[in-house]
């Protein structure tokens, strides 16, 4: 007896010159099964409004280091950050096959040009622990909250009586 057919989940994908951002777009999918190695990625779990399996092996364009590269299971996503083993040049694709696959997009919220990173002194140089804390996932979480907009509320002033 065969197990119905599992489908690769909505994948997004960044890069700098260092690292692949890989956000597996899968809701509420508790304990999901994520091997990383040199040169591919497998992913197994349930989830989605649906509760379906999704199952895929990626494999990538070039090699990553699996010790380096982490993963973080949120409530609405998947996060991994994975460390090219090599610095530069970008990646033209993701996966090794160069094929159109209507799972897969760009993130373009974390997309930066191969030339655009160096103008902002932020891509070669940047340490992995830097790029997790800015995602949240160490630590400091430099997100802003409600209370930082405070200052600039301007529903706080004083209102005149009613006559």
């Amino acid at each position: 007896m065969s197990s119905p057919q599992t489908l690769p989940p909505p994948v997004a994908w960044a890069q700098r010159k260092n690292l692949v951002f890989l956000t597996i777009c899968l809701e509420d999918c508790q304990s999901p099964t994520i091997n990383i190695e040199e040169n591919k990625l497998f992913f197994k779990g349930t989830g989605g409004t649906e509760k379906k399996d999704y199952e895929y092996t990626y494999e990538f364009y070039k090699e990553i280091d699996p010790e380096k590269s982490r993963s973080f299971v949120r409530d609405r996503n998947i996060e991994l950050v994975l460390v090219k083993k090599e610095d530069g040049p970008f990646w033209p694709h993701l996966l090794k096959q160069k094929m159109k696959q209507h799972w897969l997009k760009v993130d373009f919220s974390r997309w930066k040009d191969e030339d655009d990173s160096d103008d902002e002194g932020e891509g070669q140089n940047q340490d992995l622990e830097e790029v997790m804390r800015q995602m949240g996932g160490l630590g400091g979480d430099s997100r802003p909250s409600l209370d930082d907009l405070e200052d600039e509320d301007s529903d706080d002033e004083d209102l005149p009586d009613l006559e």
